[in-house]
């Protein structure tokens, strides 16, 4: 689609990770990583996600992607088919813990969850299980396109998801927005067009 970042919405996030990353107290043990981030992405289907998270290991390559599309192809061959949610999510735990050692072990910064993460309750469920995987800082970033430009997208996409399934997901997140009392560190808000 050639959606494209302005530096500054990635500066954004550049910020809250040193912002958290100055409040957060070393570790008494010096052979631990002090920090494990973690950017749990946020949004409707077109509104930018994954194309963010693509900018952004750009400028830092040793950022990781795990993405719930990626693990549907993988799985199924097809992001577009939706499958078994039990598989999806078995693989992207395993994918995150993976991501914990890397970044323990020096190979990897950090890591980026892509997926739409639009029901609170989920949300809240996976934040507070990242968090005792070991993730910290926890970095919400929050996809908020006003919804006829996220429709318009999905229209251009090759995988087009229904429109009645993303005004469901609307009314989640409308109903729902992301906040600091989910267990994030910091919330980073994205807006366009």
């Amino acid at each position: 689609m050639g959606l494209s970042y302005p530096t500054e919405l990635l500066a954004d996030f550049w910020a809250a990770v040193a912002a958290v990353q100055a409040m957060a107290e070393p570790l008494s043990c010096p052979s631990k990583a002090t920090s494990v981030p973690l950017a749990c992405l946020i949004g409707l289907p077109g509104s930018g996600k994954s194309t963010w998270a693509i900018a952004l290991t750009q400028q830092a390559p040793s950022w990781q992607i795990i993405s719930t599309d990626q693990i549907r192809a993988q799985c199924y061959g097809d992001e577009a088919i939706q499958g078994d949610w039990i598989t999806i999510w078995r693989q992207a735990q395993r994918q995150l813990r993976q991501g914990i050692g890397q970044i323990q072990a020096g190979l990897c910064q950090g890591v980026i969850y892509d997926a739409t993460n639009v029901r609170r309750r989920h949300r809240r469920q996976f934040l507070r299980q990242a968090r005792g995987w070991g993730f910290t800082p926890i970095i919400g970033v929050w996809f908020d396109l006003p919804l006829p430009v996220c429709l318009s997208r999905n229209q251009q996409r090759s995988r087009c998801v229904p429109e009645p399934v993303i005004l469901r997901m609307h009314r989640q997140l409308d109903g729902a927005p992301p906040s600091l009392g989910e267990p994030m560190d910091h919330l980073v808000r994205v807006r366009g067009d």
